[in-house]
């Protein structure tokens, strides 16, 4: 008699009795790999809808082009094109009238009527839209603009309809990621760019970051009502009559009210920076020591470079004084959020020169920020860096400049060593050689009983507001 073959469900159900073991063990690797599929699956389409696709169209803001409009324009001698090319750091160019721009070609097109001085000594120019123009390392993943006049009458638009809001043109390249380059190089000029439009701008990013763009979402909402576009995936066209090509920049971290519009300010930054990370404490004294409440110290601590080495003695000693000491280190995985409602729920913060002193734009006005500066000649940078903004923004700045005794170096040196004696020759040698010498190879000891006193001052300014 002729054996049948066993059907598909036959052979599984044979496996099960014979192999159950193996079979389970399948079940549950392929019901992982389904489960990571989805969830990679689902955080990509996330971060994907986070910005405005290239096709799509932005409705309530545009007008119809027609033949009628472009013939219009085309008799029009009103462009106006002002540019700033003579900063250290960023050039900016704003155009008035019709405007057109292809993302992923990198091209902008304007109306040119050619009687403007300054088309007619420029009437084809590019520059790079971030604020750090000769750094060649920033800018060598920033894509170049190259902005040329075209008459649309004779070479008609690839879009079809003109934005009526303006459009501000910038990169998220260069050395994001740092949460100190994120601040100073794009998020406060972005600012100080896009305030005085309040919410009526476009933003079309260059080198755009959907996991930076989600990080910082919450002030990006605060500054602009409409999606954010990735210019580099614009394959049709978009059309407005107003853009401003690159953001104004003023100085490291921070902004100069005379230089603005309406006069505004570092202020009125960390009031968005509150606003838009939902932070309850606007000023030190709605959660004061007169309450019974002790003053809440911060330490941002770092584990691989410029760390405390002691922080159980500086604990120890705060305490003492009064404090209540909280240690935490901000790093890539930290919900902004989260670590924002911390930094605010505290009246000091303290950490050595480094990014980490960029939270202090989440603090209450009125709070004291402290720097410790490792040895190296850093006082005036590190004043400029994080001391200006700070007294910019109404906080109290403390600057603790560490001995020799406080430095690691000690260990690695002779103290009569031309690090300690003639650091001006080091940094001579150019920027590598300080960053090596002074910035990832140092950590800092703190005396604490010198230390002590610039905690001292800062319990009597918090006295002050009580």
């Amino acid at each position: 008699m002729k054996k049948e073959k066993p059907n598909f469900l036959q052979i599984i159900r044979n496996f099960t009795q014979s192999q159950p073991f193996k079979l389970r063990f399948a079940f549950i690797l392929m019901s992982v790999i389904v489960v990571l599929a989805f969830n990679a699956t689902s955080e990509w389409n996330f971060l994907e809808s986070l910005y405005y696709d290239s096709d799509a169209v932005m409705e309530g803001d545009e007008v119809r082009i027609t033949s009628e409009y472009l013939e219009e324009i085309s008799l029009s001698n009103k462009t106006d094109v002002s540019c700033d090319l003579r900063s250290a750091r960023s050039d900016f160019c704003e155009i008035k009238d019709f405007v057109q721009i292809i993302g992923h070609s990198s091209i902008l097109n304007y109306h040119s009527p050619c009687t403007n001085s300054f088309l007619q000594a420029h009437k084809s120019f590019k520059l790079k839209p971030h604020p750090r123009k000769h750094d060649k390392i920033a800018l060598a993943h920033v894509k170049e603009i190259s902005i040329e006049p075209v008459s649309f009458n004779q070479t008609p638009p690839h879009c079809t309809v003109m934005h009526i809001a303006p459009a501000i043109v910038f990169s998220t390249g260069g050395y994001t990621g740092n949460m100190f380059h994120d601040f100073t190089d794009v998020l406060i000029p972005l600012f100080i760019t896009s305030f005085p439009f309040h919410g009526q701008v476009h933003f079309l990013v260059g080198e755009m970051q959907p996991r930076w763009i989600k990080k910082y979402r919450p002030l990006l909402k605060q500054l602009t009502q409409y999606e954010i576009i990735n210019l580099n995936k614009v394959r049709r066209g978009l059309c407005y009559s107003h853009i401003i090509v690159g953001l104004q920049f003023h100085k490291e971290m921070s902004i100069e009210p005379k230089k603005t519009s309406n006069k505004y300010s570092m202020v009125d930054f960390a009031q968005i920076m509150r606003k838009s990370f939902g932070l309850e404490r606007e000023n030190i004294t709605m959660l004061g020591i007169h309450n019974g409440n002790k003053p809440r110290l911060l330490i941002i601590s770092r584990k691989k470079t410029r760390s405390f080495t002691n922080v159980k003695e500086v604990i120890k000693m705060a305490t003492n004084l009064g404090y209540q000491v909280l240690v935490q280190e901000p790093n890539s995985r930290s919900k902004l959020r989260e670590f924002a409602r911390i930094v605010n729920s505290c009246d000091v913060l303290m950490g050595v020169h480094g990014a980490g002193l960029t939270n202090l734009v989440f603090l209450p006005a009125n709070a004291v920020v402290i720097q410790i500066v490792p040895l190296g000649g850093l006082e005036k940078l590190s004043m400029e860096y994080f001391g200006i903004p700070a007294l910019d923004m109404n906080l109290k700045y403390l600057q603790y400049n560490i001995s020799i005794e406080e430095s690691t170096l000690t260990e690695k040196y002779p103290k009569d060593h031309v690090v300690f004696k003639d650091p001006s020759s080091i940094r001579s040698k150019g920027w590598a050689a300080l960053r090596s010498t002074y910035l990832v190879n140092q950590n800092v000891k703190l005396d604490v009983t010198r230390f002590s006193y610039t905690l001292l001052e800062a319990l009597k300014h918090l006295h002050h507001y009580q």
